[in-house]
């Protein structure tokens, strides 16, 4: 099977400075995420991340991303940055998540051998337009860096889903011809610290992806 036809989507994540913003938009990524999840190193505040907001490109999604944050908080974020997208990574329930009237996903922990399957999921978080599978805890935040098994990802979900977690330039191109994603999701895997990234990092992840795009799948 050939995947010309098929682009899986790229999400840069934990972004802190307007220059990796810019070079994010300049690579053809598609959406950048900002963190506003309490006790984060990569956290910014809801004012931060409007003025980075300054330096997307045209047509290049805006993400935040909460964990276990109040309502308040998440209402002022949606106010200010005005994000395309919501991602929670924490004991939300549908009904919190779906309260802002914004597109969101729910990010899955599966590290410690966490078993989830699709029925589960759904009917959990019936709402969500998708589904984000990180390496992180229950409770606990993304951006830590390791993967997880990825043959571990419930098959039959109706949802798109975002595979996350441990994913480098190095290894991008094995996970989605794993796990065929809709979305791969990076944060520590271009980073030189926490929230700073590394360009050359940045465009060789890019430049992995749209390979395995191009490849034939066995």
């Amino acid at each position: 099977m050939n995947r010309t036809l098929y682009r899986t989507r790229i999400k840069f994540c934990g972004l802190t400075r307007p220059g990796d913003v810019r070079l994010a938009g300049e690579l053809g990524v598609d959406a950048v995420g900002f963190v506003l999840a309490p006790d984060s190193p990569r956290r910014l505040t809801a004012v931060e991340a409007r003025q980075l907001r300054l330096a997307l490109a045209p047509m290049v999604s805006v993400v935040a991303l909460f964990r276990d944050n109040t309502a308040t908080e998440v209402r002022e974020v949606v106010r200010q940055l005005r994000p395309s997208v919501l991602q929670f990574h924490g004991d939300e329930d549908d009904a919190f998540c779906r309260a802002f009237r914004v597109p969101w996903m729910k990010a899955i922990p599966m590290a410690n051998g966490e078993a989830w399957d699709a029925r589960t999921l759904q009917q959990r978080w019936p709402h969500a337009d998708g589904f984000l599978f990180d390496s992180h805890g229950a409770g606990k935040g993304g951006g830590t860096g390791k993967a997880f098994d990825w043959s571990r990802i419930p098959t039959g979900l109706h949802r798109p889903f975002v595979l996350a977690g441990g994913i480098t330039p190095d290894n991008v191109f094995d996970a989605i011809h794993a796990t065929l994603p809709w979305a791969v999701d990076v944060a520590s895997g271009i980073e030189v610290s926490p929230g700073i990234k590394d360009g050359e990092k940045m465009r060789r992840f890019v430049a992995e992806v749209r390979r395995a795009d191009c490849a034939e799948l066995d």
